[in-house]
């Protein structure tokens, strides 16, 4: 069993206790559809864990998983949804700020080995 495989069955799993948590009914359709939005959104993740192979799934892990779902009070649920959007849009800024350092990096490199023999400006 791959990384990516034991991954997959604890993403079922936690949205079974999920659903459960929140009183909630989804279709298989839905829940296929929950699971690709997930292998999207973490597929760097899944293809790298393709490589690791595991005897089993870890259980302990996943149960703990499951009691962290189960403590979860209203406003956590509620937190945590809120922080869903915001997290993607901190990535991206994540994203601007370090090519906004690479880009200074390189600025700095290319200043401190200009040819300045002539005297330079």
């Amino acid at each position: 069993m791959t990384g990516k495989e034991v991954m997959l069955q604890a993403f079922d799993r936690l949205f079974a206790k999920a659903a459960t948590k929140l009183a909630v009914q989804c279709s298989p359709e839905e829940k296929d559809e929950a699971k690709r939005r997930f292998e999207e959104r973490f597929s760097a993740l899944l293809d790298a864990l393709k490589q690791l192979d595991l005897k089993e799934t870890p259980e302990e892990a996943i149960a703990g998983m499951e009691e962290a779902i189960e403590k979860l009070s209203p406003a956590d649920l509620v937190g945590l949804l809120a922080s869903v959007p915001l997290a993607s849009q901190a990535q991206e800024m994540l994203k601007q700020l370090a090519y906004r350092a690479a880009e200074q990096r390189l600025l700095e490199h290319y200043i401190s080995t200009a040819d300045d023999r002539y005297g330079g400006s």
